[in-house]
């Protein structure tokens, strides 16, 4: 299905019955992924009798892909969303994993009576302020690299990226629970996002090459500039969200990730998942996957599977 927000259209999969009685669900993807990172929630969920949809979001896979950083806010982001939700009957439970989380916390301040429940995977919601996240990067990974800091200069990441055909393979194990130390490595500041990155040999059990396939040919016809721009975005993020500062999340909430996420430590010294809950009202709780890395959704989609059947039957 291709959906039209403005002047953009978005590549949507859908599965399970179109008749459901139940709140459709929508899935959001977050870097460097696509709707098919959600094929084991879209497999179960339409199993159960759910309708569930997942959205390839702009600049990635079936969607359109412009150009300029301003079109990659979370404010555009969350009105795509809100434009699918519009087909899927005018209101659904969100899920969101990686950038995804961030974009569906956001539509449900955005548009609040078309959201029904989120759950964030891997990246927990915290309340607008006056701070920059860069702003506060720049402190707390002063001196180190910080593989953000790296995307900020157009054209640089988007050239070492599309030069590596296993670029994918190895961000994805680098990030995942089977490397030795989740993360890119310790590197200096003008170290490179692959520098010291292995490739895996075999990929990981949770990884088939038939998967890593489709990520590879869709990358590769679809390029780097986009997934990079969300990034860049941030500042402009901070700008637009002015009204959005101190608001809570109202909908039931909840939050889903791997112990081994190297999002959890992105403040040096502190664990941001300690209080995932802090920012939502009708928090309905956290569900830690042992063993699991950042794309918890895939490394371990039996748990996850299990603690978002939970969130949505108890809604």
């Amino acid at each position: 299905m291709t959906v039209r927000s403005g002047d953009i259209n978005i590549g949507v999969v859908l599965a399970g019955p179109a008749d459901s009685a139940d709140l459709p669900i929508l899935c959001v993807h977050g870097w460097p992924e696509l709707s098919h990172s959600w094929r084991h929630q879209m497999a179960y969920f339409a199993a159960a009798g759910r309708r569930i949809a997942a959205m390839d979001v702009r600049g990635y896979g079936q969607s359109d892909k412009p150009d300029p950083v301003s079109a990659y806010s979370l404010s555009a982001l969350a009105s795509d969303v809100a434009a699918v939700i519009d087909a899927l009957g005018g209101r659904a439970i969100l899920f969101g994993h990686d950038w995804g989380a961030p974009i569906v916390w956001n539509t449900a301040l955005r548009y609040p009576r078309q959201v029904a429940a989120v759950a964030g995977l891997s990246v927990p919601f915290s309340p607008w302020s006056d701070m920059r996240f860069l702003d506060v990067m720049r402190v707390m990974h002063a001196g180190k690299f910080f593989y953000q800091f790296y995307f900020q200069a157009e054209g640089v990441a988007e050239a070492e990226l599309a030069a590596d055909p296993d670029a994918l393979a190895k961000i994805y194990h680098a990030l995942s629970g089977d490397a030795a130390y989740p993360g890119f490595g310790r590197k200096g500041p003008d170290g490179t996002l692959l520098e010291g990155v292995a490739l895996p040999d075999p990929l990981p059990e949770w990884l088939p090459e038939t998967d890593l396939a489709i990520s590879k040919a869709t990358f590769a016809a679809g390029g780097w500039r986009g997934p990079l721009n969300r990034y860049r975005a941030q500042d402009i993020d901070a700008d637009e969200a002015v009204p959005l500062r101190g608001l809570h999340i109202s909908q039931p909430a909840a939050f889903i990730a791997g112990t081994r996420d190297p999002v959890r430590y992105f403040a040096p010294g502190m664990d941001l998942y300690a209080a995932a809950g802090a920012g939502c009202d009708d928090f309905r709780g956290t569900t830690l996957i042992d063993g699991a890395g950042h794309w918890v959704q895939q490394e371990a989609p039996e748990q996850t599977n299990a603690a978002l059947l939970a969130f949505v039957t108890g809604l």
